[in-house]
């Protein structure tokens, strides 16, 4: 089952680790993809709400985002971009730290995680390093994310990806569709449209 370009838009109900909603937003470019979309949620009491435009080469490879949040600390932009090849600047500025990462990860955002699934494209039984930019909810910070990917068997049309982020203590099974998109993230959303 090869991935088919996004629906035109899809939203997911954020549980457990906090309680909110995502929405997003798709356009299909000449040279790759555009991303809009908002998350707003609440997590240990914290009220957040995350606007995202993500640009993407024609390889799910991030190359641009504006990134625009609040919370009771306040507004905050970033402006985050990439070469494609693993360098980024974060607000104009380098960012060796990111060196090697070739997807952007919002911790807001459930959406994001279909960008190493995309670009990879693993046969069943890969596993990959997909080392991410990882952009904190509630202040915008950006930080390095070491994570794993591995393909497991499909399983009633869906393809299944073990994922690990050690810096997390996570290791789960997230259940993607034909789209890439996740269907379900146990323990942080699930897909409703």
């Amino acid at each position: 089952m090869d991935h088919v370009d996004p629906p035109a838009s899809a939203a997911w109900l954020h549980k457990d680790a906090r309680r909110g909603f995502e929405v997003a937003f798709f356009e299909r470019r000449r040279d790759g993809h555009s991303i809009e979309g908002h998350t707003t949620a609440v997590e240990e009491g914290e009220v957040w709400s995350v606007r995202y435009q993500i640009e993407l080469d024609a390889s799910w490879r991030t190359r641009h985002a504006h990134v625009i949040g609040r919370s009771r600390s306040g507004a905050r932009t970033r402006s985050i971009d990439a070469d494609g090849a693993g360098h980024w600047t974060i607000d104009g500025m380098a960012a060796p730290e990111l060196d090697g990462c070739m997807d952007l990860d919002l911790e807001s955002s459930s959406l994001t995680n279909s960008f190493p699934v995309r670009r990879l494209a693993l046969a069943v039984g890969q596993g990959a390093d997909a080392p991410a930019a990882y952009v904190r909810a509630v202040d915008l910070r950006v930080e390095r994310l070491e994570q794993t990917y591995r393909r497991n068997p499909d399983h009633a049309g869906c393809r299944l990806y073990a994922y690990a982020s050690p810096a997390f203590g996570v290791e789960t099974v997230i259940v993607y569709d034909q789209y890439a998109l996740a269907l379900d993230y146990p323990g942080i959303a699930v897909r409703i449209v």
